[in-house]
């Protein structure tokens, strides 16, 4: 049964390994992982990783960061996103963040804005973003997205000079202010009194202010942004599937981290992952391989590796918590990539999405309506505007 939501027209379709030009798809589940664990012979590409200059940083930010450099900078930043350390440190931290928005709503509440503000404020204290309005900081946070289109795979990625001026207007101005008014004073803060967030680390580390604005863009818009999506997919699905909100909401919290890793498996926010292949190597996908050469753009096709027939079932495109995967498989499938570059945040963005959801529909909403679905180039996955939802009771 398709239970899919986010379904996008325009992306390519094609067999599990394709390739055209120096550009190549892949979309077995199998052999994205194999591609993905390519650590020494893959550098990344993705979040226009390779416009970034390096020059003029100390440390190169850690999502677009490879070899021993990037092993290092996980294994030091890992500890504040550890599962344990998530289940025992921030629990109180979302409650007390979910409880005091929902308090504050009457009648009806756009879930894109309220979860917006809630994941801006649980990931910025994880940070150490905590010197600036919320409600402000999530603003100029969302101002990043607003770029010209681009294709990765062009030459220049697509764009033309005249994209490319509007590109570095509408990134850097927006990202000035963040300094200024978001990171520089909390910078400053933990300069004199180092507490326990990434921000008194990165200081620790030697990193500069220009290091630590790049790696707190970086949080703002995977940790943050990203993680208000999936809240919104997984409440348009819980409020629109009966069967599948009695089983969230009766169960324990096991129960339920399986329910939304089933869901954002169905709708990963990010769709494409993209490698440089820097050393030649072959990919293989059962009976069928193919070569790769140095200069080849790596597209692992998110979307259609997690609902790939051969590795989640003949059922993939339905939602089926608990699913049986094949040994070494995430719940997510791929959702929050693998090897070296898997992301880490992914306990952390599961119990946000829990203490935030579980609480919403101890409320009784209603959808009034339901969610704008469009398309973001940069994180390459989806987002959701507009869905409206009426609380039957407020307590």
């Amino acid at each position: 049964m398709q239970q899919r939501k986010a379904i996008r027209r325009d992306d390519p379709q094609g067999p599990r390994l394709e390739r055209t030009g120096s550009v190549v798809r892949i979309r077995s589940l199998a052999a994205g992982r194999q591609l993905l664990r390519e650590r020494h012979r893959t550098t990344q590409a993705g979040f226009t990783a390779e416009k970034i200059p390096k020059g003029f940083l100390k440390h190169h930010p850690i999502l677009i960061s490879d070899g021993p450099l990037h092993d290092e900078q996980r294994t030091k930043v890992g500890r504040f996103f550890a599962p344990k350390v998530v289940a025992e440190r921030y629990p109180g931290l979302m409650a007390d963040s979910a409880d005091r928005l929902l308090a504050g709503v009457e009648g009806e509440l756009l879930l894109d804005d309220l979860a917006l503000l809630y994941s801006v404020e649980v990931t910025a204290k994880v940070v150490g973003l905590t010197e600036s309005p919320v409600e402000k900081m999530a603003g100029r946070l969302t101002t990043f997205f607003n770029q010209p289109p681009f294709d990765i795979t062009k030459p220049d990625l697509g764009r033309t000079g005249k994209q490319w001026a509007a590109a570095a207007v509408n990134g850097l101005v927006p990202v000035a202010r963040f300094y200024v008014r978001d990171v520089r004073p909390a910078v400053r803060a933990r300069r004199k009194e180092p507490r326990g967030d990434v921000i008194s680390h990165l200081i620790a580390e030697g990193y500069t202010n220009a290091d630590i604005l790049i790696e707190c863009v970086t949080y703002g818009t995977a940790g943050m942004v990203t993680t208000r999506e999936f809240i919104c997919m997984a409440a348009w699905h819980l409020l629109t599937d009966e069967d599948l909100r009695s089983r969230y909401e009766a169960g324990e919290e096991r129960d339920r981290i399986a329910v939304l890793n089933e869901i954002i498996r169905l709708e990963p926010v990010v769709g494409h992952l993209y490698r440089r292949v820097q050393e030649s190597f072959s990919i293989e996908d059962g009976s069928d391989s193919m070569n790769l050469e140095p200069g080849d753009l790596v597209d692992v096709c998110v979307r259609d590796a997690n609902v790939d027939p051969e590795a989640v079932g003949s059922d993939a495109l339905s939602l089926c918590p608990a699913r049986n995967l094949p040994r070494g498989v995430d719940a997510a499938a791929l959702t929050f990539g693998d090897g070296a570059h898997r992301c880490p945040g992914q306990p952390l963005a599961l119990l946000e999405a829990d203490a935030l959801l579980t609480r919403l529909l101890a409320l009784n909403p209603r959808i009034v309506s339901e969610p704008e679905l469009g398309w973001d180039d940069l994180i390459a996955g989806y987002t959701l505007r507009g869905f409206r939802l009426a609380l039957a009771l407020n307590g």
